[in-house]
């Protein structure tokens, strides 16, 4: 199934699709089939992963409905087959009090494996903002994102770009969390 026939969007909403999306591994394995279908070996290769544990990892997200076998080749008796994503994107339900940020996670766990002499551009600003102005900052970076989605080639090297727009804690609850 050629990804501009995916559905749009997969909402997570089970504890093993949480689980399946929470390991860091299975999130690179995830940014591998994002543009394009890869067979087991394809996928260990662009991971760095043994055939084996790319396989284990491929199954979970299978079981958990976020990969499936979008087409099968026999090669030398054996059936090849080829993962993609279930959607286009996959959309984690709120964390709840206190729990983890799988996304901001693996984003920074990332940007500490890229390179170190590659180009990046990471930028950390505090605003204050209005309501207005907060929603609208978000709208236009998710507007930003998009369009640049749209713009991108699947023969062309991988690139991250993550953001964040939040309200961070009120100081005092900061401070008693960092406790």
């Amino acid at each position: 199934m050629p990804t501009d026939e995916l559905p749009e969007t997969f909402h997570v909403t089970t504890d093993e699709q949480l689980r399946a999306v929470s390991n860091l591994t299975r999130h690179r394995i995830m940014a591998v089939l994002r543009f394009e279908p890869a067979t087991i070996t394809q996928i260990a290769e662009r991971v760095g992963l043994a055939k084996g544990s790319s396989s284990y990892h491929v199954r979970l997200l299978e079981r958990a409905g976020l990969v499936k076998v979008v087409r099968t080749r026999k090669v030398r008796g054996v059936t090849e087959r080829y993962y993609a994503m279930a959607a286009r994107a996959i959309v984690l339900p709120d964390r709840g009090e206190g729990g983890p940020d799988a996304l901001m996670r693996h984003a920074v766990a990332d940007l500490e494996a890229a390179p170190a002499d590659g180009e990046r551009h990471v930028r950390m600003a505090h605003l204050r903002l209005t309501d207005e102005q907060f929603s609208e900052l978000g709208a236009r970076l998710q507007a930003l994102a998009d369009e640049y989605l749209e713009l991108s080639d699947p023969s062309l090297p991988d690139t991250s770009l993550v953001f964040a727009l939040f309200h961070p804690a009120p100081r005092e609850q900061a401070e008693r969390g960092a406790k």
